[in-house]
């Protein structure tokens, strides 16, 4: 999955060489992902619901294989390629700034973990089995929006700064979950942080992409991909074991991870600074 995700997201600056344009590839991409995150919590839920979860479990095994199909059947993509370079040992990591992003975005796989088991802990908590899929389902949802608006109308900022402002709005919109124990209260909260989580990842990838060393973008964005998800892993098994103590303290988890994901990069914005290669990195 992270070999997957790492080569289409280093294919984008090939596949569309307009910076301007990247802009907008990287936003639908995200908003592409969005949509697998608003119907698939759904569509598990109601098969749970409505049918069994082996039901579900079935489903999921169907339609993987069939996307799987589709891949596997399309014709490659092509482009020149590259001229050979010598490999430095340490890779992107050598770039102090992609660490620094490194680090923010392990922070918001910390909070997507935590935020899964807090939608378990407050569905148990009500009694309604819905919210599992349904509290997930709202915060794509929110960022399903985010990412049509922000593909559409870009942000008169640089990358750096764009990239401030999501996180910072992300963490601010999801500290009001840390109170939320009513279901609908939830769902409704939960759609504010999204509106800035595909603006959020956007720009993270973009960045990711400019601040890894020449012939390293793959290899960078591999790492980006496998640190969201060792996050989400550790968010998942620490909100896990703090489930007992109530819905507050798994939120807490996940609040504080948010703050830390717009924190990092706060402190040293210096390193976050990339070629002007782009209309954004040239505006105010």
């Amino acid at each position: 999955m992270t070999g997957k995700e790492a080569g289409l997201r280093a294919l984008w600056p090939r596949l569309v060489p307009d910076p301007a344009e990247q802009h907008v590839a990287y936003a639908l991409d995200s908003v592409s992902q969005e949509l697998v995150f608003v119907t698939g919590p759904l569509a598990a839920t109601a098969l749970c619901q409505l049918v069994s979860p082996s039901a579900a479990l079935w489903a999921c095994g169907v339609i993987g294989a069939c996307g799987t199909a589709v891949v596997v059947t399309r014709s490659p993509a092509r482009w020149a390629p590259v001229a050979r370079r010598e490999v430095h040992w340490s890779g992107p990591l050598r770039s102090r700034g992609l660490l620094l992003l490194l680090a923010a975005m392990f922070c918001l796989g910390v909070n997507l973990g935590a935020f899964n088991v807090l939608a378990l802990s407050l569905a148990d908590r009500n009694g309604t089995g819905w919210l599992t899929g349904l509290l997930p389902a709202a915060l794509a949802t929110g960022s399903l929006i985010g990412g049509f608006v922000y593909a559409r109308s870009p942000w008169p900022l640089t990358l750096r700064r764009q990239l401030l402002a999501a996180a910072g709005g992300y963490a601010v919109c999801f500290a009001p979950l840390l109170f939320v124990t009513v279901p609908q209260a939830a769902v409704a909260f939960s759609i504010g942080p999204g509106l800035y989580l595909a603006p959020l990842l956007t720009c993270t990838f973009l960045l990711c992409d400019r601040l890894a060393p020449e012939g390293t973008a793959t290899e960078a964005a591999a790492w980006l991909i496998a640190v969201i998800g060792v996050g989400q892993a550790l968010g998942t098994a620490v909100a896990g074991r703090l489930a007992g103590h109530g819905t507050t303290a798994v939120a807490t988890v996940a609040v504080l991870a948010a703050a830390l994901a717009a924190a990092i990069p706060l402190a040293r914005t210096d390193l976050l600074t990339t070629t002007p290669n782009t209309p954004l990195e040239n505006s105010a």
